[in-house]
C-alpha cells in the first residue's frame, strides 16, 4: 500500500488537507511535486540535484513571503507616469522594511538557506537580511538510532529581535537538529523573532509531532511533501493526521520513506 494523499490532492488554499494545525503548512503545488519526485529519483546526480533543490527552495520562499510576511502599500509610478497623469501603481507589496534571519544549518541547509538568502535580498532591503551558521549533525547510538542532535560551532551575526527567523533544512524527519536549533537561539541569541519558519522539502509525520510539542505549534512548518509511507494500509487511506498515532514515515534507524535517501550524502557528492 502507497500514499494516497497525494493521488487524490485534496486542497484547501492551496494546501493538503490535514490534522496537524494551522500551523502546518503542506503545500499542493503540482510542478513542486514534479521537480521533488525528481530529485529523489535515484538517477539523478549532481548538477541537476542542486538545481532541482535550488528551484524548489525560491518556490518555498516565494509561498513563506506571499502567504506571511508584512506587506506594504505604495504609491509608484510607472512608465507612462510621462505620458499619463493616472500612470501610477498604488497598492500592497512584500514591505521591503523585513528584517530576515534564514539560519543554514550544516551540511544539508548550506544550499537552501543560500538560496532563500538571495532571494529575499532581491525582494527586500539587502541591509536586513542575514545568514547565520549552525554546524550540526546527528547523533547516533550502536543500533545507528538518533538520539539527539550535536552542535559543533556556529556564527551568529547578532541579535534576532523582530526578525523572521528562517531554518532551511530540506529533510525534516526527527526533529532533533531543528529542536536543537531553536534551543540555541532561544538560549543563546538576543532578541526575541517576530515569526520562526521551517521550511522543508519532505517531512514525516513523526517530525511535526516533535517539533509541535516543542514549540507548542508556534513554528511555522511549510513543507512540498508528507511521506508517511510505513503507515498501515488503513491510515494511509485517511486524511493525513486523522489517525496521527499510527502514522509512520520512519524507518528504525530514522531514514524518511518514501524519502530522498540522504540528502545531505546526495548534494554534497559524498555517497559511499
Amino acid at each position: 500500500m502507497s500514499e494516497t494523499a497525494y493521488r487524490r490532492l485534496e486542497t484547501r488554499d492551496g494546501e493538503l488537507v490535514h490534522h496537524y494545525g494551522d500551523h502546518v503548512h503542506l503545500l499542493a503545488d503540482p510542478l513542486a511535486l514534479t521537480w521533488l519526485t525528481r530529485l529523489c529519483e535515484p538517477d539523478c546526480s549532481q548538477p541537476e540535484v542542486n538545481t532541482l533543490v535550488t528551484r524548489l527552495y525560491r518556490g518555498l520562499v516565494r509561498e513563506v513571503a506571499n502567504r506571511a510576511f508584512p506587506r506594504a502599500v505604495v504609491r509608484r509610478k510607472t512608465r507612462m507616469a510621462a505620458l499619463v497623469e493616472e500612470g501610477v501603481y498604488e497598492g500592497q507589496i512584500i514591505d521591503p522594511n523585513t528584517k530576515v534571519t534564514t539560519v543554514d544549518i550544516a551540511r544539508a541547509g548550506i544550499l537552501p538557506s543560500m538560496v532563500c538568502f538571495e532571494a529575499l535580498c532581491e525582494i527586500l532591503d539587502p541591509a536586513l537580511v542575514r545568514q547565520d551558521h549552525l554546524m550540526m549533525n546527528r547523533l547516533t547510538d550502536t543500533d545507528e538510532k538518533v538520539t539527539g542532535a550535536g552542535l559543533f560551532g556556529s556564527k551568529i551575526a547578532g541579535p534576532i529581535d523582530d526578525a523572521m527567523l528562517l531554518f532551511p533544512d530540506p529533510m525534516g524527519a526527527t526533529g532533533s537538529s531543528l529542536v536543537r536549533a531553536l534551543e540555541y537561539y532561544r538560549e543563546k541569541v538576543e532578541g526575541t523573532p517576530r515569526t520562526v519558519f521551517a521550511l522543508h522539502l519532505i517531512v514525516t509525520p513523526e517530525y511535526i509531532r516533535r517539533v509541535t510539542d516543542a514549540t507548542d505549534g508556534q513554528l511555522q512548518v511549510y513543507a512540498w511533501r508528507l511521506d508517511r509511507g510505513l503507515s498501515p494500509a488503513d491510515v494511509l487511506e485517511q486524511t493525513p493526521g486523522a489517525d496521527w498515532a499510527r502514522e509512520r514515515g520512519l524507518t528504525d534507524t530514522q531514514y524518511i520513506v518514501p524519502g530522498a535517501g540522504g540528502m545531505g550524502e546526495i548534494m554534497n557528492n559524498a555517497l559511499s
